[in-house]
């Protein structure tokens, strides 16, 4: 039962970040704000050892922490998972600018 709704939240949360991700880039947001930096440092890893664990560079953490590149479905859901969380709870929405 559990790994249902896991599988039924995860689904929903992979849709949610599409549509956001486009809704945003569609109306020139062009940016997601995130909070990888702030998980990182609460969880004393750097983006290196990040990177590692979702399988990407180390510059493209870099790139996503300060706005210049917006990750991917997929990578977005590995780091929502690497940290416990929904995409929602580690990626920003919302329409307001840095």
């Amino acid at each position: 039962m559990f790994f249902v709704l896991q599988s039924i939240l995860d689904t929903k949360s992979k849709a949610c970040y599409a549509f956001c991700v486009k809704y945003t880039l569609l109306n020139g947001g062009g940016f997601l704000k995130t909070r990888i930096a702030q998980l990182r440092k609460e969880k004393k890893i750097t983006q290196e050892e990040l990177a590692k664990a979702v399988g990407v560079t180390r510059q493209t953490i870099t790139s996503i922490e300060v706005g210049k590149y917006t990750a991917s479905l997929v990578l977005a859901y590995k780091i929502a998972r690497y940290f416990d969380m929904t995409i929602e709870e580690v990626f920003d929405f919302s329409e307001e600018e840095l």
